[in-house]
C-alpha cells in the first residue's frame, strides 16, 4: 500500500534556522523524499545543501534537472530556479516568478499535489506574506496533508498563519515536534486520491506546465479565470483571478502569479518606486533651472536669470512636497492588512 514517500517544505525568512532543527530530527532510514523551497537572494551562490548535511544524517544536494527521485534524499530548490517534482524525477526550471519569488513553493507544492496525490506532506515553516497558501490548499485538496509550524514559534509567522487562515491543516506543531511528525506520518497508508472536475484538472495541469516554462498564453490561462481589470506589476500583462477555496489569486498571460497579498504588497511597492522617479525628476529640473539661471545672470541678463531661479524654487518645493508623501506613507506593509 502507498505510503506518504513526497514531503514538501517552504520556508522564508528565519527558514535556515527552522530547517536545521527539522533535518536534525531525521533519522537516517527516512523512507520519503524531501523538497525545499528557502527563500534566498537569486544572486548568490547558496550554500544550504552544505548546512543541512552537517545538520542531520540525510543527503542534501542543489538537484539538477532530471534527476531521479530517491528515498532518504533532500532536494533543494537551487537560487532563482523553480523546483518542481513530476512521476520519479525533479524538474528545475526558470519559469515565470509566484508571489514574486523564484523558486515559489506554491509552484513546488502544486506539482506535487498534482503528481503524487495523496502521498504528499506539505509543510510551511516561518516566513513572511503568504507564499505556501496555495499550494498547501492543492495539497489537501488532491488528499495530501498539511502540516505549518505553530505560528507562535515562529521568528516569522506570517506564512503559516496565511495557510491557517486559508487551509484546514491536519497539524499545527512547533518546530521541535516537526521530525518526528513526519517519521510517524510517512509510515501510514494514503487515502485514495480525490476525484477533481475536468475543469480544475486542467487548471492545475496548466499552472504545473507554467512553473516549468510552457507558455500560459498559448495554454489558454486567459480562459481559466475571471478578468480581474488589474495589470501584473512584473510586466503589466492581464490579470485573471482564480478562487480556491476562500482564497482569490492572480496570474497573467505570460505566467506571473500573486496571492491578493503579495499583489497588494507588489503595488505598493510600485507605486513608491515611481514617487521617486517624480522626485528624482523634479530634482533633476532644479539643478537645470539653477545651471541656467546663473549662466543668464553672468551673461549680463539678469531678468531671464531670476525667472529660471524663481521656477527652480518653486521645482524644488514640489520635490520636498512629494519626498514628504512618500516618508508619510510609506509601502503597505504586511501588518497593515486588515485580518478577521
Amino acid at each position: 500500500m502507498a505510503k506518504h514517500d513526497i514531503v514538501v517544505v517552504g520556508s522564508s525568512a528565519g527558514g535556515i534556522v527552522a530547517l536545521k532543527e527539522l533535518v536534525a530530527q531525521l533519522p537516517a532510514d527516512f523512507n520519503a523524499s524531501l523538497f525545499i523551497v528557502q527563500h534566498l537572494s537569486p544572486n548568490a551562490p547558496s550554500l544550504l545543501p552544505e548546512i543541512l548535511n552537517r545538520s542531520g544524517a540525510l543527503v542534501a544536494v542543489h538537484p539538477k534537472d532530471g534527476d531521479p527521485i530517491q528515498p532518504g534524499h533532500i532536494y533543494i530548490a537551487p537560487p532563482d530556479h523553480h523546483l518542481l517534482i513530476e512521476p520519479n524525477r525533479v524538474v528545475v526550471t526558470k519559469g515565470p516568478k509566484e508571489n514574486r519569488f523564484r523558486p515559489s513553493i506554491d509552484a513546488l507544492f502544486r506539482s506535487a499535489a498534482y503528481n503524487y496525490g495523496p502521498r504528499v506532506i506539505g509543510v510551511v515553516l516561518t516566513g513572511l506574506l503568504d507564499d505556501g497558501t496555495s499550494g498547501m490548499w492543492s495539497i489537501k485538496r488532491l488528499g495530501g496533508l498539511g502540516i505549518i509550524q505553530e505560528p507562535e514559534d515562529a521568528l516569522y509567522p506570517s506564512m503559516p498563519m496565511s495557510v491557517l487562515e486559508y487551509v484546514e491543516v491536519d497539524h499545527i506543531v512547533p518546530i521541535a515536534r516537526i521530525g518526528n511528525l513526519l517519521s510517524q506520518l510517512t509510515q501510514e497508508p494514503v487515502p485514495e486520491k480525490p476525484t477533481l472536475s475536468p475543469q480544475e484538472t486542467r487548471r492545475l495541469e496548466t499552472e504545473v506546465k507554467i512553473a516549468a516554462e510552457d507558455g500560459a498564453f498559448e495554454m489558454g490561462i486567459l480562459d481559466m479565470g475571471e478578468p480581474s481589470h488589474l495589470t501584473c506589476p512584473e510586466c503589466h500583462g492581464a490579470l485573471v483571478s482564480i478562487k480556491e477555496g476562500k482564497l482569490i489569486r492572480y496570474r497573467c498571460h505570460t505566467g506571473h502569479s500573486f496571492t491578493a497579498d503579495s499583489l497588494l504588497a507588489e503595488l505598493s511597492k510600485s507605486v513608491e518606486e515611481m514617487y521617486w522617479q517624480v522626485v528624482r525628476g523634479l530634482e533633476e529640473t532644479v539643478m537645470l533651472m539653477e545651471q541656467m539661471g546663473k549662466n543668464f545672470i553672468d551673461n549680463g541678463n539678469a531678468d531671464t536669470g531670476e525667472q529660471f531661479l524663481r521656477k527652480a524654487s518653486e521645482a524644488r518645493e514640489r520635490s520636498r512636497i512629494i519626498r514628504q508623501l512618500v516618508f508619510e506613507q510609506g509601502a503597505i506593509q504586511q501588518d497593515d492588512i486588515p485580518r478577521p
